[in-house]
């Protein structure tokens, strides 16, 4: 064993203790967050608009902080953005994440000081303690890739902006910049097609060992690899041995990455948003993510049943129930309070707590009542693809209210890397799969409001080509699953 190696592992057991001194005390944890929070952010204009200096617990939080989502906490975020100090935050950010807005276009998160280092703390983390589990450590000896947005970053008074991975990728550690690819100026290619043919052509000679990204843009990469080599990727790479996700759930495109790769290779997955590091993978044996509960990050809970009601009950961690879907809400050390970032979560555990994403609190069909999820239309495509012999590249489900002919009806539209052989069966069995995830829907079916499931056969690039017309292809962008509009299913209409 090289002294590099025997240094890491070393680390590693250090940090497997510390993580589990604040993981076996969550609600102590997260009561001295809140307190810190609180404190800090005082004699900021948020805090003295919300009466910071009179809460003392979390009832009166409730009381004085409302719910918001970027458009309720904009006119704070504007006012940063102009170069005002002390808003959300003691002094200014040093730091806006950009990232797509669904009704305000561009949004701008802010990275302070104090935020920043738990980015980088927990990714860290979350390697260590996979090593300190697994007990190897070899992919530190070889090349690591980071499909990642562009490093380069713009400056608007005085505060640099840009993507959270390539925000990030300013902080890869110096002891890791011999080993991480690609290169600098790769990285800074701005179209996504002519980069991961760049990518390609500097990593297929190399010893990859860890590969890094979102799910389906690494499927990309892979499938160019295989390409232009005539090689699965494990035998190209042979000392592969950590595939690192997060983004998007890994389980529809599990087989499809397995399948490119020639086996099965351990991996982990991560929870980073632009308004914090939220959970990471802490167990292979174990299902969910480890929430990041002392990452100066105060966490609230909202069933997701009852969101949309004028006023739904909000709670605390100490609170929430194995198995319910929550909207996630987070008040972080950048000066985002009581804030929505969009996504829903389920606890699989609370010992620890581990959460797993559902999916969004705005992508889901509710055409009829149905409020049928993002986690429930993967799972049911998951449990007919192991009882049938097909493989989905991409697909997106969208209600048709108004058909020429017969009931309404979802509607399904995939694209298949290899289509089931009877697609009647298929579609009976995907109906039945998604009555068992949703009683709501069954009800629909049984009542006759809704007929089965419609499938639409795509050609392949299809949903890449919807997301290359929003200007979105590439990068930490994902198509939606959900839609409760037909949208995507007017653009996708035109292809077929």
């Amino acid at each position: 064993m090289g002294l590099k190696t025997q240094v890491v592992k070393y680390v590693a057991r250090r940090t497997f203790k510390k993580v589990n001194q604040w993981a076996n005390s969550p609600i102590e944890t997260q009561n001295k967050v809140f307190e810190k929070l609180i404190k800090k952010a005082k004699k900021t204009s948020f805090g003295s608009d919300h009466s910071f200096d009179k809460i003392k617990n979390y009832t009166d939080f409730v009381k004085y902080v409302p719910v918001r989502d970027y458009e309720g906490l904009k006119p704070y975020i504007d006012r940063t953005v102009s170069g005002e100090s002390n808003v959300l935050w003691p002094r200014k950010p040093i730091y806006f994440s950009k990232t797509s807005g669904t009704t305000s276009g561009s949004k701008f998160i802010p990275i302070t000081k104090s935020s920043m280092p738990h980015h980088i703390r927990s990714a860290k983390e979350a390697l260590l303690l996979y090593i300190n589990q697994s007990g190897d450590a070899s992919f530190i000896g070889g090349k690591m890739i980071f499909l990642q947005g562009s490093p380069k970053l713009n400056i608007k008074k005085g505060i640099a902006i840009g993507r959270l991975s390539g925000i990030v990728a300013h902080y890869v550690p110096f002891y890791l910049r011999y080993n991480r690819l690609p290169s600098w100026k790769t990285n800074n290619i701005a179209d996504w097609e002519a980069k991961v043919e760049a990518i390609v052509d500097e990593t297929i000679h190399q010893d990859m060992r860890l590969i890094s990204g979102i799910p389906p843009w690494v499927k990309m990469y892979f499938e160019r690899l295989i390409q232009k080599s005539n090689k699965p990727v494990g035998e190209l790479f042979p000392n592969f041995s950590l595939f690192v996700y997060g983004g998007v759930n890994y389980e529809p495109y599990r087989n499809m990455i397995q399948n490119l790769v020639g086996r099965r290779v351990p991996s982990i997955e991560l929870y980073p948003a632009s308004e914090g590091f939220l959970a990471y993978q802490d167990q292979q044996s174990e299902k969910g993510m480890l929430l990041q509960l002392n990452s100066d990050i105060f966490y609230e809970f909202i069933e997701s049943s009852s969101f949309f009601e004028p006023n739904p009950t909000r709670i605390s961690l100490e609170k929430v129930i194995i198995g319910i879907n929550y909207v996630l809400i987070i008040s972080t050390n950048a000066g985002l309070w009581a804030y929505n970032i969009g996504d829903t979560v389920e606890f699989v555990s609370t010992d620890p707590y581990r959460i797993i994403v559902t999916g969004r609190i705005k992508h889901f069909i509710s055409a009829f009542g149905e409020h049928v999820i993002g986690k429930e239309v993967e799972e049911a495509l998951q449990i007919v693809a192991d009882q049938m012999s097909f493989q989905v590249r991409e697909f997106t489900v969208v209600p048709q209210v108004t058909p020429k002919k017969g009931l309404p009806y979802h509607e399904w539209w995939i694209e298949f890397e290899k289509a089931p052989e009877k697609m009647d069966r298929f579609s009976k069995k995907l109906d039945l799969a998604m009555c068992q995830q949703n009683s709501y829907y069954e009800d629909l079916i049984v009542g006759k409001v809704l007929r089965s499931l419609v499938v639409r056969k795509l050609p392949k690039g299809a949903i890449d080509s919807y997301m290359k017309s929003l200007g979105k292809f590439g990068g930490q962008n994902k198509p939606p699953r959900l839609s409760n509009d037909r949208k995507i299913a007017t653009f996708l209409e035109t292809l077929i």
